[in-house]
């Protein structure tokens, strides 16, 4: 039987080649005044985008100010520059040009150029925004679904506390989705990426409530779909329908769909990967992909019909002789996949050997963020986490 469910997904979608170049005329439509062009490091300069969307927004007589340099798990100090660059410029529209860490820069900016007070209670759950500063995105990577997502994550430098925030404030207003832009990813990010992705609706799949027969075929086919281009663009990064394929794919895993009915997802992988990539600085996918096989042995006796549909109508392995070896079947062959696009399956893949300290450190942050435990496939406490750690 499935749950009750609210599916709100007001984000426009412009998808294809040279769309881009339609920013202007979109933002347009919202009378704006000023906008904030937010991106990340040199490369898009270098490729020429930031210069063709101030080329378009130039030619629909859109004043703009531009503000790079976000870095991957973005910073709030960052954010606290940008709310502060931004009120200077008066700007009153944000268009994040970028990948996930960048449109999560722009959504915080966004709440805190709305909003009195300091950004980081949002994230600390101590109030709530009642605006934000309309955000629009040019989507470079296909990895984080910020694009039509309603969360944010941000990192506090202070105790490198990393911490999410989910209001239907932050969906973007619009997503324009170039394939084409993500051809010139380096092979581990592309990587990193598709297991982002995977693991949106593996969050929301892992789940011993009702589940809708129409929603688990839809998250089964995205899944296979991410893994089959994730393999063809390993072999031919310029694949433009794959990339396609894949960049689509990311704005479904995470804009509600794969979950509708559902019981709200699990969501321990990414408690526990959040820990990672806070204290080490880690790529969150690779993070994820790191974690993901020890979480999995885990918790599958406790969740054992849903890890034996994914082994089967995912994975696509052979049945067993008994459920058990089947669900073992699937995870293992999702640790060969993770393997074959260059994924780590362990801590030391990742290439970290956090301390006995750091995992006590790093299992009691996640724990304490979920209010004790975590987790629906199998809840989990702190004592649990702490294995999953120690056996990653």
């Amino acid at each position: 039987m499935y749950n009750n469910f609210n599916y709100y997904t007001p984000t426009r979608v412009i998808f294809g080649k040279d769309t881009e170049s339609q920013c202007g005329a979109l933002i347009q439509q919202y009378h704006v005044h000023k906008v904030l062009i937010h991106y990340g490091g040199h490369s898009a300069v270098k490729s020429g985008l930031i210069d063709r969307v101030k080329h378009s927004l130039d030619e629909a007589g859109i004043m703009h100010a531009e503000l790079g340099g976000v870095m991957p798990n973005p910073r709030l100090a960052e954010v606290y520059q940008g709310i502060e660059f931004g009120r200077k410029e008066q700007v009153d529209f944000i268009l994040a040009v970028g990948g996930g860490s960048v449109i999560d820069s722009a959504k915080a900016i966004g709440y805190g150029l709305a909003n009195d007070g300091d950004v980081w209670d949002f994230y600390m759950l101590k109030r709530k925004p009642e605006r934000i500063i309309p955000v629009g995105v040019i989507l470079t990577i296909a990895a984080a679904g910020s694009e039509m997502s309603n969360s944010t994550v941000l990192t506090n430098e202070d105790g490198m506390i990393k911490r999410g925030y989910t209001n239907d404030l932050a969906r973007p207003v619009f997503a324009i989705m170039n394939p084409e832009l993500t051809m010139t990813l380096p092979d581990y990010q592309t990587a990193c990426g598709c297991t982002d992705i995977l693991m949106h609706t593996e969050e929301r799949y892992f789940t011993p409530g009702g589940n809708m027969e129409l929603t688990d075929g839809i998250a089964e086919a995205l899944m296979r779909t991410v893994i089959a281009n994730a393999r063809k663009l390993k072999q031919d990064p310029k694949n433009y329908d794959a990339r396609a394929e894949i960049m689509w794919a990311g704005s479904l895993s995470h804009n509600g769909l794969t979950g509708c009915g559902g019981d709200g997802g699990d969501w321990a992988c990414h408690g526990l990967e959040h820990e990672l990539s806070a204290l080490f600085d880690v790529a969150h996918g690779a993070g994820l992909a790191a974690v993901w096989g020890t979480w999995a042995r885990y918790v599958y006796q406790d969740c054992l019909p849903r890890f034996v549909s994914f082994a089967r109508n995912v994975m696509q392995v052979a049945p067993a002789d008994t459920d058990e070896e089947t669900a073992l079947r699937g995870i293992e062959a999702m640790e060969s996949f993770y393997r074959k696009i260059g994924m780590p399956t362990s801590l030391k893949e990742l290439g970290i050997s956090p301390t006995a300290e750091q995992m006590q450190f790093m299992a009691h942050q996640c724990a304490e963020l979920s209010g004790g435990h975590r987790g629906r496939a199998k809840v989990l406490y702190e004592a649990d986490m702490l294995k999953i750690y120690q056996n990653a």
